[in-house]
């Protein structure tokens, strides 16, 4: 029987998931083990096949493919673990990188801190200057040499860069992503004086206008290709030893997988596919159940993660930031703060109680898992409050001590501030609450959209615990905790249930609307690009699906929008089409009226994406009927739970959620343990199983 398997490897725990196709979905959670962390994907592996019923190599055999996503690039670049790279630019432009286009200052930072004037800083560069390198060359702006490449140069920058033991070197050409001829040749020079040297080219990785951040899109892609490649070749490896004939794959951030051999040479493209997994297993989901616009919210043990589904689709950005630099890099808009499970409860200079962004981690991970860690976390405060059982996690195989978890509370935060340890651990609960509610109001509104029309989901293996309380005051009507086959590892579901996905891309800065046929050249330019790219992933495709875009924006404004051109032939009337949409997009955004036509439209980038299907059916199956909506059948046992600092601890029933069948529904207070999640459902909240098995909580009923 064939498989497909996702693997989403978290900062605390490795999940997994296994689909065979015809309705039978596992799923695995094991802690993550830094640095080694193929260790942890060997074993969720093994989980899977134990719960299969058969040998790992026996599943391997039967594969079709592993989707992966992975935080190793992300964490590289966020916590500097990468490779040293040289810099090869144009003669006289190195400095691009060091000046950061007078954002330096701001990017990334929140508007308070933009406020703050005295306390802004830029970061620390890239890469020494000392490895950023310059050669001579000049191609003009429409793509034509003025001054051929100096090879010779380029040959004494090379060896110096080599004498200077750079594992990686990027190549940043001015006007390259007009016409890349001169940077291939410098990666030709390159391997004639080291042929295993990773090399990483602009005009490949980030083919836009804009020399900062193209210059530091590229340099970041250099600083975790190396790391990636060693990090996927042996795992790779020891996956085919282990029987796997079909690919591993790779999630990236704008949503679809890429082949593993693939994966490096475009690293940067992965630095968000961990966040990626939850929003599309979201869009899965959301098509099963019929719901249109979908806020997914996933709360691991290191971050709260929030994004969208409008009309079906996942809300994308053209590029992210990290450590206040650009990636020129599609992916899926997802927003993120330090407040999962493991994040660390802590008092300020101030007086103030304070939560994150510093997460406990897998190691040592909260107090309460009894590894070494003193510090609190939000897992302790839950488990105090009674939230989560002293039988532990993963099924009782991961105990938990609520002795360790008072202690560190008392400690670090009930005595600063003067509170008992019960009046901490609640204070600990709701602040975890009210700042993923106000990362979720900022996302939605930000964006433009009203979240009385949204229905959220809410995923992750603290999700669950705290969805009734970040989502009572955002709007929405109902919320829905994926659970069944799935439950905490709903993202390595989105990962498994994943396309193959590849976006090109090129800029040509003009006035818009553009004549139809220069319209139609750009885009017959880029599928032929894509094609290619599709070519050698080596993988066999069911079906490919092709959207286009372009980035547009006001004559003289900075920032552009990225507007999706209707699926129709390209003609005279095309141009005039996407303005109006642009324009409407513009508004919805920035307010009615917002928009002046008058001051003309600018085109900057083109963009064409290619989602090629794999062909394997991965849908959530339904669940037993229950006989009645009486959930008694399935009680556990009552146990004491606080939930609200003004009502204190209540006896409240906690229902085995295997027990559970659709249609049964439980009136808050109330608490669902699962194996890998704990499911709250607080008072004046009704909770209603569906026919997928994921609980419904809405804000309609319940005890007052």
């Amino acid at each position: 029987m064939p498989y497909a398997l996702g693997i989403d490897v978290g900062g605390t725990f490795t999940d997994a998931v296994a689909s065979d196709g015809a309705g039978r979905i596992v799923s695995a959670k094991t802690p993550t083990t830094p640095p080694q962390r193929e260790v942890g994907v060997m074993r969720a592996i093994e989980e899977l096949a134990a719960e299969l019923g058969i040998g790992v190599g026996e599943m391997l055999a039967q594969t079709d493919y592993i989707a992966h996503g992975t935080t190793a690039s992300i964490n590289a670049l966020v916590q500097g673990s990468v490779a040293d790279v040289g810099l090869i630019a144009t003669k006289g432009h190195r400095d691009s990188i060091y000046i950061m286009n007078a954002e330096g200052r701001t990017l990334g930072r929140s508007a308070h801190e933009i406020q703050d004037t005295l306390r802004q800083r830029k970061p620390a560069p890239l890469i020494p200057k000392h490895r950023a390198l310059e050669v001579t060359e000049r191609i003009d702006h429409a793509g034509r040499v003025l001054v051929p490449l100096d090879e010779d140069e380029v040959r004494r920058v090379a060896r110096a860069l080599v004498d200077q033991g750079v594992e990686a070197i990027a190549v940043c050409l001015l006007w390259s992503f007009k016409n890349g001829d001169h940077e291939r040749r410098v990666r030709e020079i390159v391997h004639e004086i080291d042929p295993s040297l990773y090399v990483t080219l602009s005009c490949e990785v980030s083919p836009r206008i804009r020399e900062f951040s193209r210059t530091s899109t590229t340099i970041m892609n250099a600083q975790v290709g190396p790391r990636l490649r060693t990090y996927l070749t042996p795992l790779q490896r020891q996956l085919e030893e282990g029987g796997l004939k079909g690919p591993l794959l790779v999630m990236q951030s704008e949503g679809g997988t890429i082949t593993a051999d693939r994966a490096p040479e475009h690293a940067i493209t992965t630095v968000g596919s961990v966040l990626s997994g939850g929003v599309i297993g979201g869009q899965r989901l959301a098509g099963q159940l019929g719901h249109r616009n979908v806020i997914t919210t996933d709360v691991g043990g290191t971050t709260f993660l929030a994004g969208l589904i409008v009309d079906g689709e996942p809300v994308m950005a053209p590029g992210s930031i990290v450590n206040q630099f650009p990636i020129n890099a599609a992916t899926i808009r997802v927003h993120t703060i330090g407040s999962g499970g493991g994040a660390l409860a802590s008092v300020d200079a101030g007086g103030n109680l304070r939560l994150g962004p510093q997460s406990a981690e897998a190691v040592p991970g909260p107090a309460c898992y009894g590894n070494g860690g003193t510090r609190p976390t939000n897992t302790d405060a839950n488990l105090v409050l009674g939230i989560l059982s002293e039988r532990g996690l993963l099924g009782g195989r991961k105990p938990l001590r609520k002795d360790l978890a008072r202690e560190a509370i008392r400690e670090h935060v009930a005595e600063p501030l003067g509170l008992t340890v019960d009046e901490a651990a609640i204070a600990i609960h709701e602040v975890q609450n009210a700042q993923a509610g106000d990362l979720l109001r900022r996302a939605v509104v930000q964006a433009g959209y009203d979240p009385r029309d949204f229905v959220a989901y809410a995923f992750g293996g603290a999700g669950p615990a705290h969805c009734a309380g970040y989502c009572r005051d955002l709007g929405v009507a109902e919320v829905v905790v994926p659970l069944g086959p799935v439950a905490s590892a709903f993202s390595a579901y989105g990962l498994a249930a994943s396309d193959v996905a590849i976006s090109a891309e090129l800029s040509d800065p003009s006035a818009f609307p553009v004549d139809h046929t220069v319209l139609g050249a750009h885009f017959d330019r880029l599928e032929a690009d894509l094609q290619r790219a599709l070519d050698r992933q080596k993988v066999k495709f069911h079906d490919v699906t092709l959207a286009r875009e372009i980035d547009l924006r006001y004559s003289m404004q900075v920032n552009e929008l990225a507007v999706t051109l209707p699926d129709t032939e390209i003609t005279e009337g095309s141009g005039d089409e996407i303005v109006e949409r642009f324009e409407e997009q513009y508004e919805r955004i920035n307010g009615s009226g917002a928009g002046f036509r008058e001051a003309g439209v600018q085109a900057i980038t083109y963009r064409m994406r290619a989602r090629a299907g794999l062909g394997f059916p991965i849908v959530l199956p339904d669940i037993p009927e229950a006989e009645s909506a009486d959930p008694s059948a399935a009680l556990l046992e009552e146990r004491q739970v606080c939930l609200d600092s003004q009502i204190g601890f209540v006896a409240t029933p906690v229902y085995d959620y295997a027990r559970l069948r659709a249609g049964h529904e439980l009136v808050g207070p109330a608490v669902v343990d699962v194996p890998t999640t704990v499911v709250v459902v607080p008072d004046g909240v009704t909770g209603r199983v569906d026919r997928l098995g994921n609980l419904v909580l809405r804000y309609d009923g319940g005890r007052s």
